[in-house]
């Protein structure tokens, strides 16, 4: 099953050519990896707690627009 990614993390007006780059949970998941450097965890095992966090962000931030 393929995650909504919330969309690019960066969009551009509407007609404007730009490729999209990062997804908002993209950007999500490396500003909560950021905030995991330097604990005492294997990569792969704080890459999946940081999609985790991104996922419950982009959750709460869908909860709050409805």
């Amino acid at each position: 099953m393929r995650k909504n990614t919330g969309g690019p993390a960066f969009p551009t007006k509407p007609g404007h050519w730009m490729e999209e780059g990062m997804s908002l949970r993209d950007y999500f998941a490396a500003k909560a990896m950021a905030g995991a450097a330097g604990e005492n965890y294997k990569p792969h095992e704080i890459a999946a707690w940081a999609y985790k966090m991104a996922d419950a962000m982009l959750a709460e931030k869908w909860r709050e627009e409805e």
